[in-house]
């Protein structure tokens, strides 16, 4: 929906609105706020709230704190989950004092990269997300445990799925917050679970995700239950991934579509996917940003460890749906859902758009099961793998002037430093598995 400052200021006195929450993301994808009075809601409509930069992961130094919310107004709404004395949200562009925006601020990264499509003729990009989560149990004191609070497999009912419940509240309360929910199941994993809402533009998109993952988290700790977004938490089972579907539009013409073409894809949507295959290694590091996002990319449990495309085979990392005409899209499979989605937005289109200007030849597509594939078939194939380890994906990032460009030096150098130390902290730490295989054998 669209909003006026009329139609806030109107519905925040009928809903007996007292908090509003300005929230924004910092450069590891952790949604943060400021939490305002009603009454401070007229400042914040004009622009003048203002906040300290440099106690946020990746913004800026001490010396240069002052930075200013801008929030959107169509992305205003009340949590449905609080009947007195009730909060709003409003989502927020980052500025700094002068009024340019903030170079390290990830909805304005995305926004950087769609205005490049832009200028390319392309109006629009079209996202559909699909971010998979786990419920587990909490303890007596409300902490989260592995304890998982059902054994249901794919598409399976109540009483094996004993989420149901929970995830049908979520949908209801997403409903209300305006999304526009397409489907709710049980994934493969036990306690893993899927919503699948409409796509939207790249923007609206990425602020859904965060909103989802809001929502997620909040209704589950309503139901004694924990919800998490980390892409492997339990070892043996498939792991969370956030496949995306994505499309360019010039106007309402969508670009990928070519009915004269065998499968239905247009030259550009083929050279948009040589870019993102192309880019794919350099481009993990912000797809799949954890050391535990490396541990979900291994054969054997439907992740995409390979960087492929397929019309139909869903090993590759890249699929086409069925769907044709304004539905004619790609699915990257590679993401996960604990990636910042403006950045990991950002990257892929920079990628896609990098192989239209130069026209890069896509790879024959690859049908076969890759899994079963030896090494030596898919080298002669051509089938690079993904990145092993955040080590090596951060490695690749810097190699690629497209996707360090796309981030821009401020968050690049940021994000990068804050990797750096989480692989440090990883590769220094003494691991229950080695106390395992090593304290009594040597």
């Amino acid at each position: 929906m669209s909003y006026t400052k009329d139609d806030i200021r109107r519905i925040a006195q009928e809903q007996n609105v007292r908090f509003i929450r300005l929230q924004f993301t910092d450069l590891l994808g952790t949604i943060k706020n400021v939490e305002i009075p009603v009454s401070q809601l007229e400042k914040a409509l004009d622009n003048k709230m203002m906040f300290d930069g440099s106690s946020i992961e990746g913004y800026v130094r001490i010396e240069e704190s002052d930075m200013y919310l801008y929030p959107d107004l169509d992305t205003w709404v009340v949590f449905p989950w609080v009947a007195e004395d009730r909060i709003a949200r409003l989502i927020c562009d980052v500025y700094m004092p002068d009024g340019t925006p903030f170079a390290g601020d990830p909805r304005g990264i995305l926004k950087r990269v769609l205005k490049e499509a832009e200028e390319m003729g392309f109006t629009s990009m079209n996202v559909g997300p699909e971010p998979e989560f786990f419920l587990f149990k909490t303890d007596a004191n409300g902490n989260p445990t592995t304890e998982l609070n059902d054994q249901g497999g794919y598409f399976d009912l109540a009483p094996m799925d004993l989420g149901e419940n929970c995830r049908r509240e979520i949908v209801l309360t997403l409903e209300e917050m305006g999304f526009e929910i397409e489907a709710s199941h049980h994934e493969v994993a036990p306690g893993q679970h899927e919503i699948d809402f409409k796509y939207a533009d790249a923007i609206k998109a990425a602020d859904q995700i965060q909103t989802f993952k809001l929502v997620v988290k909040t209704i589950a700790r309503q139901h004694g239950l924990h919800a998490t977004f980390m892409p492997k938490p339990l070892f043996g089972v498939n792991g969370s991934g956030m496949h995306c579907h994505q499309s360019l539009f010039q106007g309402n013409v969508n670009a990928f579509y070519d009915e004269s073409d065998k499968l239905g894809l247009s030259q550009t949507a083929r050279y948009y996917m040589a870019g993102v295959l192309k880019h794919a290694r350099a481009f993990a590091a912000v797809t799949n940003p954890t050391v535990n996002s490396y541990k979900r990319l291994v054969p054997g449990y439907e992740a995409p460890c390979y960087v492929a495309w397929s019309a139909s085979n869903r090993s590759p990392m890249i699929r086409i749906p069925a769907s044709r005409g304004l539905s004619t899209r790609i699915e990257v499979r590679s993401p996960d859902p604990a990636a910042n989605p403006y950045l990991a937005l950002a990257v892929m289109l920079k990628a896609g758009l990098d192989g239209i200007q130069n026209k890069t030849p896509l790879p024959a597509p690859t049908d076969r099961n890759i899994y079963v594939m030896t090494d030596e078939e898919r080298i002669e194939e051509g089938i690079p793998s993904l990145p092993d380890d955040l080590k090596e994906a951060l490695s690749e990032l810097l190699r690629s002037e497209v996707i360090c460009d796309a981030l821009g030096e401020h968050a690049l150098s940021h994000f990068y430093e804050l990797k750096e130390i989480e692989w440090d902290m990883y590769r220094t730490q003494i691991h229950e598995w080695e106390r395992d295989q090593y304290l009594t054998l040597y």
